[in-house]
Formats: structure tokens, sequence, C-alpha cells
């Protein structure tokens, strides 16, 4: 009977991990629009800000909050807002997943964002940011480099 109840109990230990993982797996496979939402309430959310150049306008007012989740690709998040001053109130709004990529130009330790890396080439968006200044994060072209202009980065606000 001993046996009989060990051998019960580690199965329902046993069952009750599986339950676990289950939901997890459960809430990471969610659309992206559901995703923020949890992301938030998990790990650290970093806001970038800044007016970006605009070749028919005053600027792009861009604000970017990447969402480092629980530490796995499946809960990495960003949600990318812009307005183009002196040219029309539209805001365009974009979230979806990011993933990194390490080595910015001559910087090994640089860091790169691929934001929509899950997605045709075409619809993925890069940032990234040196070792020495990880506080301003640039807007790179389709091959990573950073774009050469003036006011082409998006600088780290404290919370």
């Amino acid at each position: 009977m001993r046996n009989f109840l060990m051998i019960l109990f580690i199965a329902f230990q046993f069952m009750s991990c599986n339950a676990k993982r289950d939901e997890t797996f459960k809430t990471s496979s969610k659309n992206s629009e559901n995703m923020i939402d949890d992301i938030n309430t998990v790990g650290e959310v970093r806001t970038y800000k800044g007016i970006l150049p605009c070749a028919d306008c005053t600027g792009i007012e861009t604000v970017l909050k990447i969402y480092q989740g629980d530490g796995t690709i499946e809960s990495h998040g960003f949600e990318l807002t812009s307005w183009y001053k002196g040219k029309s109130q539209d805001t365009i709004e974009q979230d979806g997943n990011y993933n990194l990529e390490r080595g910015l130009g001559e910087d090994p330790d640089g860091t790169i964002y691929v934001l929509n890396w899950d997605k045709p080439e075409e619809e993925q968006i890069y940032y990234g940011y040196t070792n020495a200044a990880p506080d301003k994060l640039y807007l790179l072209n389709s091959k990573r480099e950073i774009i050469k202009s003036k006011n082409n980065a998006l600088i780290l606000t404290r919370n």
C-alpha cells in the first residue's frame, strides 16, 4: 500500500509539471497583439525615443519599445510608433517579434535588433547600438549598417 501511494504521489507530481509546460506553450503561441500584453508583465522594457530624418517632412518622431520578456526568443516583442511631423497627423503603429544579432559595423560587441525577424526580409526593420554607446539606438539599412545622416538615432529613456 505504501509503495502504491508513493507511485501515485510521483505520478501526480509528474502530471502537474506537464500541465504547467502545456500552459506555457499555449501562452507563447498567442498572436502578436495579445503577446505584447503578456510580455509587459515579465522582464525588462526598454523605451527609445527620437526624431529620425525624413525626406519630405520635418522628421519622423519615433518611439520604440523593446520587451525582453522572459529571455526566450518567443517572448521578445516590440512596439514601434511613428508620426510624420509637418505632413500628417496619422500615427503608424507596428508590433511583433524581434531577434538579436551580435556585432555592429566594426564593433563585435554591438547589438542589432531585427524587428519582424519572422517575416519576409522586406518587412524587417533594423536598429542597432554599439557597445560604447548602448543608450543610442541607430536606424540601420538593409545591409545592417548605420545610416549616415544627421539625427539618425533614438535615445534610451529612463522610466
